[in-house]
């Protein structure tokens, strides 16, 4: 059986969109040696995007120091917990191996195009009006948007508290930064 991102045309499809980065970057590139950051973001995204896949979900890519990920909609909780367990287990990693940062994880869901993008070579993407808000929700945690919250199932939604304006969902252990 083929993953539910195997395609070779594109489709519209309901995904959970992810989009995860860290906090403190862009400082933290500025002095780092070029190479050193390059291996910290390599040994980061194996770990990350391996927990993604795991649990079912699929790793479309790394935007320099940004992850983009999905789950098919119909399995919003375990890609939200998966989400969870990234930034968790992503930060702990990010501080043994001597980043100042933490992960940001921004999520949405509904209709992407989805399939064979890009070059030559054409792996998996996702773009669309889901994709690009998931893209600029704010928050310097853990945040979602209410489409994604109401997705959940109510044990999962009790790992969440809401947070506005505008209206998003944050994590229990984020506080109110905005």
């Amino acid at each position: 059986m083929n993953a539910w991102y195997d395609m070779t045309a594109p489709a519209e499809r309901d995904l959970l969109v992810g989009f995860y980065d860290l906090n403190g970057y862009v400082k933290y590139a500025r002095t780092a040696d070029p190479l050193v950051v390059f291996s910290l973001l390599a040994g980061y995204f194996d770990l990350t995007a391996g927990q993604i896949e795991r649990a079912g979900g699929k790793f479309i890519k790394a935007i320099g120091d940004a992850g983009l990920a999905a789950f098919p909609a119909e399995h919003a909780d375990t890609g939200v917990r998966a989400f969870l367990d990234v930034q968790r287990k992503g930060d702990v990693w990010l501080r043994d191996n001597g980043y100042p940062g933490r992960a940001q994880i921004k999520l949405n869901i509904g209709p992407v195009a989805c399939g064979p993008l890009g070059g030559h070579i054409k792996p998996f993407d996702v773009i669309g009006t889901t994709v690009n808000i998931a893209a600029t929700l704010t928050g310097r945690g853990f945040t979602m948007t209410p489409a994604v919250f109401r997705a959940l199932e109510p044990e999962t939604r009790k790992l969440f508290k809401k947070h506005t304006p505008p209206i998003s969902y944050i994590a229990l252990s984020d506080t109110h930064r905005d």
